[in-house]
């Protein structure tokens, strides 16, 4: 799971901003935002695991609850952009802690929910709240602490996303295992609660300045579109869907055109698709989110593959699956030598082939193959694919200027959502089309096989936008010499 570029940009320095009472200590400000961040990471990954237990008690297969995870990331993907207005608008503090209470109450919800799509509305209630906790939590840090310890906060950021996706797997399939899918949502509430009252008790409410107006039309026209597509091809891979999933499709498709006639009268879009003509960012996005779709169905398929196909317990597929948590960890030390060393557009054809590889050799896992050797596959897999991230993360701002920073953001971080959401969709696609064309009720390894092979094929694609980077684009971030003509 890769640490994402901040989509708010500071409005003012901390040292700047007064208070009626003095700021405590940053480690305190940092620790609370951290926890909350790590409640929504471990939440974000523990899931995986439970879906074929939870598919049991829904009475439908383990590939139709694909859904409950695509509905998350799709209320990320609508609502992070809207977030940093919001935040100016209302205030840091109040937008932070309401994000909190949003989340609890999801997961209170999901808790609850007696069917699929009741599950569904919940996991959307819960994706509003993380898409204001993750931007707003980093512009209450941004905002409440001294220029001077800056660095100090910010590596505690780095805890939720380095030791979410290493917790969350093992304990949701030792929950699963040993107790119920719900405990999954009522760890939440503890933590929760006492993250509000941690907020409104040290936490300073700073509000922006901006005076562009908030770009209403354009947040329900590009939600729409983005929802009707998403779920139209969610629909796509449930049985006797056909006709909603077309429907879905085309009015996503119609509200994105209108979405796109909006924007260009717009002074200030939600989503700013002007940035694609900035050669570094432009080429990020498509050869990224083509990456994408790969890396987001792989913690998707990999645990259904492991309980389904193997007939692993929960617990033993969540141990399994944290390999690739443990491979991405391992990854940060290497990237930057590596990015002087070749550069990013060389680094990144050549390690988009290798993670791409790493990523298939999934499709040939057995059960007689040594649980080592395929832990060890996975740690390499997902060490390629990180690396492969981080250079899209970073190369994508390179010729930003910086009064654009913060639609750039906003704008890349939705897609980082949505094709993740994407990758899940299409995971299942392959699997219920392979289940369709062989004939199977269950899904069986081949048709797991199939399923990897497909979405590896997607990514590998990026390869022809990954040579369109400009050989010494991000030259200066790297510290790579730059070539002479």
């Amino acid at each position: 799971m890769n640490v994402e570029t901040d989509p708010i940009m500071l409005d003012q320095p901390a040292s700047t901003l007064t208070t009626e009472r003095a700021r405590p200590n940053f480690r305190v400000i940092a620790l609370i935002i951290a926890s909350a961040m790590l409640m929504e990471n471990i939440d974000a990954t523990v899931l995986a695991t439970a879906l074929p237990t939870m598919a049991r008690d829904f009475g439908v297969d383990a590939p139709a609850m694909s859904v409950a995870l695509t509905s998350y990331l799709l209320s990320l993907a609508i609502f992070i952009p809207a977030s940093g207005r919001i935040a100016d608008n209302y205030g840091s503090r109040t937008v932070f802690r309401a994000a909190i209470v949003l989340f609890i109450v999801g997961s209170v919800c999901c808790v609850v929910a007696p069917t699929l799509p009741a599950l569904v509305a919940a996991r959307l209630l819960q994706g509003v709240g993380g898409a204001m906790m993750m931007p707003v939590g980093r512009l209450v840090l941004m905002r409440s602490v001294e220029r001077k310890d800056m660095v100090s906060a910010l590596s505690w950021l780095l805890i939720p996303a380095l030791a979410g996706p290493i917790i969350g797997p093992p304990l949701g399939g030792l929950i699963v295992t040993y107790l119920d899918w719900r405990w999954i949502f009522y760890i939440n509430v503890p933590i929760g609660v006492v993250g509000v009252i941690a907020v409104s008790i040290f936490i300073e409410d700073f509000k922006g300045t901006s005076v562009i107006p908030f770009d209403w039309i354009g947040f329900f026209l590009s939600g729409i579109s983005l929802g009707a597509l998403l779920f139209g091809f969610e629909f796509g891979s449930h049985v006797g869907q056909g006709w909603m999933a077309i429907g879905l499709v085309a009015v996503g498709v119609l509200c994105g055109l209108l979405y796109l006639r909006h924007a260009r009268r717009h002074p200030a879009p939600i989503l700013d698709f002007s940035l694609m003509k900035v050669p570094s960012f432009g080429t990020s996005v498509i050869a990224g989110s083509l990456t994408r779709i790969t890396q987001g169905a792989h913690p998707f398929l990999l645990p259904l593959l492991f309980q389904i196909g193997f007939g692993y317990s929960a617990a033993e597929a969540g141990q399994m699956v944290a390999a690739t948590a443990i491979g991405a960890l391992v990854m940060k030390p290497f990237a930057k030598p590596v990015y002087r060393y070749l550069g990013f557009r060389t680094s990144l054809a050549i390690n988009g082939v290798l993670g791409t590889a790493g990523y298939a050799v999934c499709a040939l896992f057995r059960p007689d193959w040594p649980t080592w050797l395929m832990f060890v596959a996975m740690v390499l897999g997902a060490f390629f694919m990180s690396f492969q991230f981080m250079a899209y993360n970073t190369i994508a701002y390179d010729e930003i200027p910086p009064e654009r920073m913060s639609s750039a953001t906003s704008f890349y971080s939705s897609f980082q959502q949505l094709m993740l959401s994407l990758g899940i969709c299409i995971g299942a696609l392959a699997i219920r089309g392979s289940m369709a064309i062989s004939g199977n009720m269950e899904p069986q390894l081949n048709d797991f096989s199939i399923s990897f092979i497909v979405v590896t094929t997607i990514s590998l694609c990026a390869t022809a936008w990954n040579l369109k980077f400009h050989r010494d684009a991000g030259a200066e971030i790297s510290g790579h010499p730059v070539s002479h003509p």
